[in-house]
């Protein structure tokens, strides 16, 4: 199942997140590993139930308006993207390869994150773009020393639908403390594919976008947008005529 596929568990799973269920929960609820739940609903707001964890203090006032503000900012993100067709897919893909992607040339198709919500959407992309020969796909997992390698190879085998027997040696690093804190529980993720001609491809595409003029027009649309006349050094919009300074400036 590709990255647009279980839209309607991703969605529910995501209102079950805003009524301050678990993971656990969602994860029974939808049938589904708490790993897939976890990558759905990463970026809403978690509420817990007081029923399930008691009274506690009330939140600062500031906190609450950053997630109303996140909230909101999400809707309207949700409404300016919609659902993708396949050429905003396609070039939502070749943008996102262009900018964490490997570009050396006569070498393998490789990508590397942390964030399962870019993996898994590469990798659907991937598969959708080009005819995959599944057996020559890699993963490695590089994870800090002390974390659990095989909970991070099973979260990344169910997220890429690369079985752990096609993942490569694992890389542990030592945490430095004196320049990080956090670690990220899975690690960063590599995903690889053996082709060069394949790669070329990819390549091909990152060079049309990037050179292409389409965006040019991003001037002419600009000037429908509104400019705050009350904020000193408010840019006006590209191409629209600069605002008549007042007397008293």
């Amino acid at each position: 199942m590709g990255y647009r596929g279980k839209v309607r568990e991703q969605n529910e799973a995501r209102q079950l997140r805003t009524e301050g269920k678990t993971l656990v929960e969602i994860a029974d609820a939808l049938h589904v590993s708490k790993s897939s739940a976890s990558v759905w609903v990463r970026d809403v707001p978690f509420v817990p139930s007081t029923r399930r964890t008691g009274g506690r203090r009330r939140r600062h006032p500031w906190h609450e308006a950053k997630l109303r503000s996140m909230q909101q900012l999400d809707v309207m993100g949700r409404h300016l993207i919609g659902e993708l067709g396949w050429k905003a897919f396609l070039v939502g893909g070749v943008a996102l390869y262009a900018g964490e992607g490997s570009k050396t040339d006569g070498r393998e198709v490789a990508f590397a994150n942390t964030d399962p919500a870019m993996v898994e959407f590469f990798c659907a992309w991937l598969r959708a773009t080009f005819c995959i020969d599944e057996s020559r796909l890699r993963v490695s997992v590089y994870l800090h020393q002390g974390l659990d390698i095989d909970e991070a190879e099973d979260f990344w085998s169910s997220l890429t639908g690369v079985p752990r027997h096609q993942f490569n040696k694992p890389y542990r690093a030592v945490a430095d403390p004196t320049i990080r804190t956090n670690k990220h529980a899975y690690g960063c993720a590599y995903v690889r594919y053996n082709s060069v001609e394949v790669h070329r491809s990819i390549m091909g595409l990152v060079r049309a976008l990037l050179s292409s003029t389409a965006y040019s027009g991003v001037a002419q649309l600009a000037e429908r947008l509104a400019v705050n006349q009350n904020v000193e050094g408010s840019s006006p919009s590209p191409g629209a005529p600069a605002r008549k300074r007042s007397a008293t400036a």
